[in-house]
């Protein structure tokens, strides 16, 4: 008996969230045949302060998709990292490498989120409905729906599986789980997320930097070609949105170099954010699946989460493809969701807690002093510089290994 052929399945898609995530899934998916719809509760993109930096891993996938170009031309390429104590002294740092294959880039999430739509749109049969906030499920064998209150009153929109991308306070993994089930933590330590025109360099300060105190923490990174700074500091827990952003100037006064006053930079926009480290229990529930920020939280020191969240999006669209091209039948979606959590749990949630702690100051001496050495040998180290510039490249997943025999 000759070999089989696989058959080409016809699958349609609903994204729940056009971030950056769902758009990046529609982009890779709708190129490649698949009938996708997104829905987003807002009536536009989101503008707020979020993350900037992308890995190779990430840059990757970006690649993928074919935006990589309008990234790179928008976007810069992040000379190092470093660690520095308040007063500025340079602690240790990692120059970045430029001879792999997906170099970092940077670019502000909000930028990003216009080349994906853009790209988005480009493709034949794609839309984005806008002001379609989902607020209840339902599937059985056949179909997975969503019930959605629109303007024009409310609907009802089904499709062969349907992804939540729609962020922490996702209503597809709420109507899954419950609305309090997102197991994990909220650490008690607050950040405020700024935007700012500072001029760092002057101070000796490399791109993107971390001040490593108990209390006068932060990063300062550059992430536009025009000067724009990403300033993410902390500050005392427990007041209310209103009172973090008043206390700004005198935070920015305390901790910046040079000490500066509102007159001395321009601040673009400032958000208070809480920390959260929580997975849920499955990113897979009948025709349902759960990506990025909707699956799974992390702390932003170190970009997991942005990074996480583009390594989901590359593994369940290459599950996809496989169940399409009848190369695996649907229990490949279960090996997405087992994919992922485990890369959540060995990976992102441990080196983003090592990561914040050691910025904190809320790890052993004899941790950090292992850190700083490292960082010293990556300097004299060729192999291991190429090695550590590549390291997230962890996150993937090579899923020719979980196809199937036989599916079609």
């Amino acid at each position: 008996m000759g070999k089989q052929t696989p058959v080409n399945k016809h699958i349609e898609i609903i994204i729940v969230g056009a971030g950056p995530s769902g758009l990046l899934l529609g982009i890779l998916l709708a190129k490649q045949g698949v009938k996708v719809q997104i829905l987003e509760a807002a009536g536009e993109l989101d503008k707020n302060p979020r993350a900037a930096h992308y890995a190779p891993s990430a840059v990757y996938e970006l690649n993928r998709a074919g935006v990589l170009e309008d990234v790179k031309a928008q976007g810069i390429h992040p000379d190092a990292v470093c660690w520095r104590h308040p007063d500025g002294t340079f602690i240790a740092g990692i120059r970045s490498r430029f001879d792999i294959d997906f170099p970092m880039v940077c670019l502000p999430l909000d930028q990003l989120d216009i080349i994906l739509l853009q790209h988005f749109l480009a493709q034949p049969g794609t839309e984005v409905l806008w002001n379609h906030k989902v607020v209840s499920i339902d599937q059985d064998e056949n179909e997975a729906r969503v019930h959605v209150e629109t303007a024009e009153g409310n609907k009802t929109f089904g499709a062969d599986y349907i992804v939540g991308c729609d962020g922490a306070n996702s209503q597809i993994r709420r109507s899954l789980f419950g609305d309090l089930n997102y197991p994990g933590e909220t650490l008690q330590k607050q950040i405020i997320a700024t935007n700012v025109y500072y001029d760092f360099h002057k101070f000796g300060y490399w791109d993107s930097n971390f001040i490593i105190d108990e209390n006068d923490w932060y990063m300062a990174a550059r992430i536009t070609q025009d000067g724009l700074w990403r300033v993410t500091y902390g500050d005392v827990w427990g007041l209310s949105n209103e009172e973090y952003l008043a206390r700004q100037p005198e935070r920015y006064e305390k901790i910046l170099p040079g000490n500066p006053k509102p007159g001395d930079y321009k601040l673009v926009s400032a958000s208070p954010y809480k920390l959260h480290q929580r997975c849920a229990d499955s990113f897979r529930v009948g025709r349902f699946l759960l990506v990025a920020d909707a699956a799974h939280l992390c702390n932003p020191f170190g970009g997991l989460g942005l990074t996480g969240g583009i390594a989901d999006v590359g593994t369940l669209f290459d599950a996809f493809m496989a169940l399409k091209e009848g190369k695996a039948d649907d229990s490949i979606l279960d090996k997405y969701s087992e994919v992922r959590r485990k890369k959540w749990a060995e990976i992102i949630d441990p080196m983003s807690r090592a990561n914040f702690r050691r910025v904190c100051l809320d790890e052993a001496e004899s941790e950090r002093k292992e850190f700083w050495d490292l960082c010293k040998k990556v300097e004299e180290d060729e192999e291991l510089a190429r090695q550590m510039a590549q390291g997230t490249n962890v996150l993937r997943e090579d899923f020719r290994e979980y196809l199937t025999a036989g599916a079609a």
